[in-house]
């Protein structure tokens, strides 16, 4: 009998959103005991939200999938070997394939494959070996729109740039939660931290969001109204530029066009948005003049902004106000990316970064980076015609939770051919699957920080597993990669290609060390003296900290248009402009205007099976109401609400709050659970996306995504459920009153932590049953 090992300390970092902060695993024979902040990580210095340290309940879930499953004639999932799923897949494929090419086989890639550099860089080898496969993503849910405008601005869909918090002097917010988040499209490990720094050196951080939210709470708060914020930065673009408080120098240096922006936001001076955006036009001037005239400023938007109607446009506009203000590619202001392992060079350089190579079958919309919106999935299966999607892979994706009117991709379903998960639990999608194969969790992984490239800090870390992978679990490029050979595709492509790869045995790890040494920061394999190595990154395992702060003076290098000069007047922007406004319908039967919102122990739809997060009697799904709304609709605080779109409805509990403003009303996404992830399906709550339209009139034009903030609703009581009164089924418009800015300081929840014990054998749940 083996003696039972000592707990082990290993250091890792969280993959889970943008700060990646350093962690402490405690491993004893084989098993994960617990997690903690790493007090040796050079940026988040022992510091990690509640969610890293529930990762161990993840980890050690009973309810995670550690063996193959086929679904069974009855709708029941049996375990099988992974020589017989990866037969059945690959016979399956290959069928689909040559009856009706790659085209017909597509894959929805959840946002964990962003923080997986393994999955990320074979994502384009199985995509290639396929040939032209149909790509999906939360993107259109999140952040195709930005991706968009960078495209349509620096002509690099990469080039996402970033705020340098850690030198600014006034922050401009606009549909951010960093709080929260911990922000987004940029990695600020301690960002509450960072935020106080720019308060503390005598800057100014504004919040501009409908809700106040936790960092409104901390900072100054400039209410709005959903969805609004082109009309806001078109206003504050008119009085820059009326005033003559521009930078006329930065202008002619770094860009083309400012003659269309000076057109655009002619016609839009704040006292003729006040009535659609309900800011106050004094307040408008003021915020202008102060952000022109900062040393440096920085505005920087995120969800709220890229989910609205026109949301590529509002990420242009918070771009021109950037570079008309001198603040673009400067210390403290709209920085440049510089990756150390240059993924996103590679993309562009490789022609993999497109954008309008292809355009979906359905509403016809383009390709961006690949990937097409979300929003079309079930009618891009359901409809006949040459590249109907017969064969769907979801890697570390729900789609049926996640994407709008989930109920008619759950009905598409059924009509694949071919259905493959990869994932950690049974859930909303993959209960309809026709395999789901086991794949490891980060800690099960090696792995090195080639996310984000937008870091104020330039930064690497390497990993290796800190415990072995559980049940018969692997690593998703692995499975693609045998996927593809049990189809007769693999390794990376058919034919020479194919078996040249084979000989030399590429692998993730070997692929991304190569890359590192090319890059930026690397020693080209010794020709440069003081650059990086593999093994010197490797060893250093709590990271490395490059340079002091990011690089600037970059555009010439990154913006990939005429000059290296950023383009102010792309046609498509402009064709936006002269439509401006046209989707926004006032309905009387739809007065409010629904937002998302974002909870502190919650990670999009996967981590609500942890006890840790989901301990409390608060814990609950409950919708955000203005007392106004609510005493209108006859809803009291704590009672059911009903809530109506014109494409759906859901039923919550209510929260009377004047934390949202009149005509407002927050609901959190990511609930709404089905499958075999029993806590979170005892949680209840409904799924959101019900409310959402998956039609495609109803998803941007530019980029694809889908309409999920300031989407028309209206809200009523459910009879005999604890409402003060009966009647009224929606409420009348309300008046808008005249907010003040906030700045009073309120405490952020506390991280929180808790171990749980390991139960030998994993168990599956679907619909009540279990299986082992």
């Amino acid at each position: 009998m083996t003696a039972a090992q000592a707990p082990q300390e290993r250091a890792t970092y969280c993959r889970m959103c943008e700060p990646l902060c350093g962690l402490i695993a405690t491993v004893e024979d084989g098993r994960l005991v617990r997690l903690a902040p790493d007090p040796a990580h050079p940026l988040s210095r022992g510091q990690v939200c509640p969610k890293g340290i529930a990762f161990t309940e993840i980890q050690n879930d009973d309810d995670r999938v550690l063996h193959p499953l086929r679904r069974a004639a009855d709708g029941t999932f049996r375990r099988v070997s992974w020589e017989d799923a990866l037969a059945g897949i690959g016979a399956r494929l290959a069928r689909v394939l040559d009856e009706d090419g790659g085209g017909s086989v597509g894959m929805y890639v959840g946002n964990p494959a962003g923080f997986n550099s393994e999955l990320s860089l074979w994502l384009g080898a199985f995509r290639g070996a396929l040939g032209a496969p149909q790509i999906y993503s939360p993107g259109s849910q999140d952040s195709n729109s930005r991706m968009v405008a960078n495209k349509l601005l620096y002509g690099a869909l990469t080039q996402t740039p970033f705020p340098d918090l850690w030198r600014t002097d006034f922050l401009l917010m606009l549909g951010a939660n960093p709080l929260v988040s911990h922000m987004s499209l940029v990695r600020v490990p301690r960002v509450k931290e960072v935020l106080r720094g720019i308060v503390d050196r005598g800057g100014r951080v504004v919040v501009v969001d409908p809700r106040r939210t936790e960092t409104a709470r901390a900072h100054e708060h400039l209410p709005v109204r959903p969805d609004s914020d082109v009309w806001l930065l078109l206003s504050l673009l008119h009085v820059i530029l009326d005033e003559g408080l521009e930078d006329a120098r930065a202008i002619a240096e770094q860009s083309t066009g400012v003659a269309f922006v000076r057109e655009a936001v002619a016609a839009h001076p704040p006292e003729e948005t006040e009535s659609i955006t309900g800011v106050p036009a004094a307040d408008v001037r003021r915020l202008a003049r102060a952000f022109a005239g900062a040393p440096s400023a920085v505005a920087y938007g995120r969800l709220g902004v890229c989910l609205g109607r026109h949301g590529t446009l509002a990420n242009y506009l918070i771009d021109a106000l950037n570079l008309v203000t001198g603040n673009l590619d400067r210390p403290g202001g709209w920085l440049f990316t510089r990756g150390v392992v240059p993924l996103e060079e590679m993309a562009e350089r490789s022609g993999q970064a497109t954008y309008g190579a292809t355009r979906s079958r359905v509403g016809g919309f383009p390709d961006v980076f690949g990937m097409l919106p979300g929003a079309v999935m079930a009618d891009e299966i359901t409809t006949p015609g040459p590249g109907r999607l017969r064969a769907l892979f979801t890697v570390a994706g729900n789609p049926a939770s996640s994407t709008p009117d989930p109920e008619r991709l759950v009905a598409a379903l059924g009509e694949l051919d071919l259905h493959v998960s990869i994932d950690l639990y049974l859930n909303e999608t993959n209960r309809h699957a026709d395999y789901v194969l086991p794949a490891t969790t980060f800690l099960e992984r090696e792995d090195v920080t080639v996310m984000l490239a937008n870091a104020g800090q330039p930064f690497v870390q390497a990993t290796d597993a800190v415990v072995p992978a559980y049940g018969e679990a692997r690593p998703e490029w692995r499975i693609l990669d045998d996927v593809l050979r049990a189809a007769g595709r693999g390794p990376f492509a058919p034919g020479r290609a194919g078996r040249v790869v084979g000989r030399l045995g590429l692998t993730p790890r070997r692929a991304l060390d190569a890359l590192l040494r090319l890059g930026p920061y690397g020693d080209r394999f010794g020709l440069r003296r003081r650059g990086l190595s593999a093994a010197e990154v490797r060893a250093a395992g709590h990271g490395m900290v490059l340079a002091e702060h990011a690089p600037t003076g970059l555009r010439e290098e990154v913006v990939r248009l005429p000059d290296h000069r950023v383009r102010l007047d792309p046609p498509e922007i402009v064709a936006e402009v002269a439509r401006l406004g046209d989707r926004h319908r006032e309905d009387e039967a739809f007065p409010l205007r629904l937002v998302p919102l974002r909870e502190m122990r919650s990670l999009n739809s996967w981590m609500h099976n942890s006890a840790t997060l989901m301990k409390g009697a608060g814990r609950t799904h409950r919708a955000r109401i203005h007392p106004a709304d609510a005493a209108a609709a006859g809803v009291v605080d704590g009672a059911t609400v009903r809530i109506r779109s014109r494409f759906g409805e859901i039923e919550t509990e209510a929260r009377v709050t004047d934390e949202v403003g009149p005509g407002t009303v927050a609901v959190p996404h990511g609930w709404g659970h089905e499958g075999g992830w029993r806590r979170a399906v005892d949680a209840g709550g409904p799924n959101v996306n019900r409310l959402i339209s998956a039609s495609a009139g109803e998803v941007e034009r530019l980029a694809g995504m889908s309409h999920l903030t300031g989407v028309p609703v209206t809200i009523e009581p459910v009879a005999g459920r604890a409402t003060a009164r009966e009647g009224r089924a929606s409420a009348p418009v309300p008046q808008w009153p005249q907010w003040a800015w906030s700045s009073a300081p309120e405490p952020v929840p506390a991280p929180v932590g808790a171990a749980s014990e390991v139960r030998a054998g994993a168990a599956y749940a679907v619909r009540g049953r279990s299986y082992r």
